[in-house]
């Protein structure tokens, strides 16, 4: 059985500046250093003492997430740039109202492809094709027990990919998370299906109503 733990960032500096994520790297509050040791005890209760390999995207809120998460579990973590976050090019770190207000919303004929006002930053159909090659590496690996540290726009590609819902079709598909959030999808050995266990999961968190 393949159990599959998908972590999204703790709390980042980028949230409590209210400044545009994507690629721009900053590093973990205090706060959510505090929440990445809980992530890592509620993942050891879930994982238990099975083997257990690690996944991260290499921006430095999900590397240092996942390296106390590594840290609980004494193992060593993998980062890859195909776990990243959209990216929102020159936009990244300036002011989220900034950005609020030139977005414009994908038309019903271009969901994958549209750009918007952001001419360097990535499109759905760029972040899922990186994500869902990433994941099918992942998963095609022979341990039953993975983590992948992500973003919280990221992580609905790693679901779809996990579900296989073809690129073409995830124009639409968001599953929204808060970060430092744990979801659990479970493949069974016998009907070989792809279930969704736990979607985005805060119970862990000690204050859940402060990250949103």
């Amino acid at each position: 059985m393949k159990n599959l733990f998908v972590v999204t960032h703790a709390q980042s500096v980028h949230h409590i500046e209210n400044k545009v994520g994507g690629w721009y790297d900053t590093g973990l509050t205090s706060s959510g250093e505090a929440d990445a040791r809980a992530i890592a005890e509620r993942l050891a209760t879930m994982v238990g003492d099975a083997p257990v390999e690690i996944f991260s995207s290499d921006l430095l809120r999900a590397s240092r997430t996942a390296a106390i998460i590594a840290e609980r579990f004494r193992r060593p973590f993998d980062e890859t740039r195909d776990l990243r976050e959209i990216s929102y090019g020159s936009a990244g770190g300036m002011a989220q109202e900034w950005l609020d207000a030139r977005q414009t919303p994908a038309p019903d004929d271009n969901r994958m492809d549209h750009r918007g006002v952001i001419a360097d930053g990535e499109t759905r159909r760029e972040i899922a094709r990186r994500v869902y090659r990433c994941v099918d590496a992942i998963v095609e690996r022979p341990c039953e027990s993975q983590i992948i540290v992500t973003h919280g726009f990221a992580l609905t590609f790693v679901i779809a990919a996990w579900i296989k819902m073809p690129i073409d079709a995830a124009g639409y598909v968001s599953f929204p998370a808060l970060p430092g959030s744990i979801t659990q999808l479970r493949q069974d050995d016998y009907w070989r299906s792809r279930a969704v266990i736990s979607l985005a999961d805060v119970s862990h968190l000690k204050d859940p109503s402060a990250h949103g």
